[in-house]
């Protein structure tokens, strides 16, 4: 086949334009379909077109999620974490309109751990010699400034993890209102996702571990309490 021979998306069948194709392990998919992969999943080119199509399925399922979503919280400026604790769920995203772009909606206890750093970066503060010329002050001045990123890494059958930077501009000065704005976001976005999923965990070890029975201060019978705390036998509220 020729370079510009006309190419078909694997995935929909629909004609591939001339600059529109993205390359899979095994075929093509047009830039519609690819429009339709989570922002997430940077290894598109090793997919297979039979793990695409499974994925465009998992896409099509998570809208389900998103319209369920019962947003309790709110964190970060630009993206933005968005935390549904009724029923211990996530998803990052930095559209407003959140349903439009059908972000990955994420099971607290997928999450493995969640890391935070800062970059910092630095240009040089030039001087202007006799003639006009930049050059370097003796010593070299620099200025500094920062990125805040996070990364949460997560157990999903399509990426093992969500990375994006916490400030939406370079933030200058250490000692700034910017700097600490910007500490602050990453703090609370890595110790929200932290607390939810240790708080999921732990009350999964509670439901499973085995319960002990106690005697009801009622009837006096040996009793394990039901999921109200009460006697099996007489339905009187027990300790245990």
């Amino acid at each position: 086949m020729g370079l510009f021979d006309k190419k078909f998306c694997d995935v929909c069948g629909q004609k591939i334009g001339l600059l529109g194709n993205r390359k899979l392990e095994d075929g093509n998919l047009c830039k519609d379909c690819a429009a339709l992969l989570s922002p997430w999943m940077t290894d598109r080119r090793h997919q297979t077109v039979a793990e695409i199509k499974e994925h465009l399925a998992y896409r099509e399922e998570n809208k389900k999620k998103v319209e369920e979503f019962q947003v309790t919280s709110v964190i970060g400026d630009t993206m933005k974490v968005y935390l549904d604790e009724t029923n211990g769920r996530f998803f990052v995203t930095t559209a407003v309109k959140y349903k439009d772009v059908n972000p990955d909606v994420l099971d607290f206890t997928q999450v493995t751990g969640c890391d935070m750093n800062i970059d910092e970066d630095k240009d040089e503060i030039m001087d202007r010699n006799e003639e006009g010329r930049s050059v370097s002050f003796n010593p070299p001045r620099y200025e500094y400034y920062y990125n805040f990123n996070i990364t949460i890494h997560v157990n999903s059958p399509w990426f093992d993890e969500i990375s994006f930077r916490v400030n939406n501009s370079r933030v200058e000065g250490r000692g700034s209102v910017e700097y600490h704005e910007a500490e602050r976001e990453t703090i609370e976005i890595r110790e929200a996702l932290t607390k939810v999923r240790a708080d999921v965990r732990e009350a999964a070890v509670r439901a499973n571990a085995p319960k002990q029975s106690v005697t009801c201060p009622f009837c006096g019978a040996s009793t394990i309490p039901d999921a109200n705390g009460r006697c099996e036998y007489c339905g009187g509220a027990v300790n245990g």
